[in-house]
């Protein structure tokens, strides 16, 4: 199935200039939403992958699928003041200001092998600021990994130190 065919272009969204890549329609459509968790499921069977870690919102939909396809464990990586345990935190920029991210400080052994699933990698911040808790757990990021890369905004840049896997480039 032609993935692409199923992301909406929705302009000026969340605000003017923006035009913002609508994974909905993958998601509403089984076939779709199977094909993606397949793909990934595929990629990494047999990588001794033992947790994969999602990044709210959406990146959860896709990590926790995977995790539950491959039988491993889901990790997510919130917002401040989401997560109801001890937590690491990193702030990182943004175009204008910036934000910052939690990992709960037990969220995975010393030493074990992750996959840093997310829907869209755009310019890098955010999974970036995700490398960062994970370093601070000492986690082997074997791959981070994203439905969408929007391949003008260069993001793949800050991930120089880890490998990128992305199933459409835009």
């Amino acid at each position: 199935m032609d993935l692409k065919s199923l992301i909406r272009d929705i302009p000026d969204f969340p605000k003017k200039g923006i035009i913002f890549k609508d994974i909905t329609p993958i998601l509403g459509n089984k076939d779709a939403f199977r094909q993606v968790i397949d793909t990934f499921a595929d990629r990494y069977k047999d990588k001794g992958v033992e947790y994969i870690v999602g990044v709210e919102a959406r990146g959860f939909i896709f990590a926790s699928a995977l995790a539950l396809r491959l039988n491993v464990g889901f990790v997510p990586v919130r917002k401040p003041k989401k997560l109801p345990w001890a937590t690491h935190r990193v702030e990182y920029e943004l175009e204008y200001g910036t934000d910052a991210l939690e990992i709960h400080q037990d969220a995975v052994p010393k030493g074990s092998k992750v996959v840093l699933l997310d829907d869209l990698l755009a310019t890098g911040g955010t999974t970036a600021a995700t490398l960062k808790l994970l370093q601070k757990l000492d986690a082997k990021v074997i791959e981070t990994a994203f439905v969408i890369e929007l391949g003008f905004l260069k993001g793949r840049e800050k991930l120089k130190d880890c490998p990128v896997y992305a199933m459409i480039r835009l």
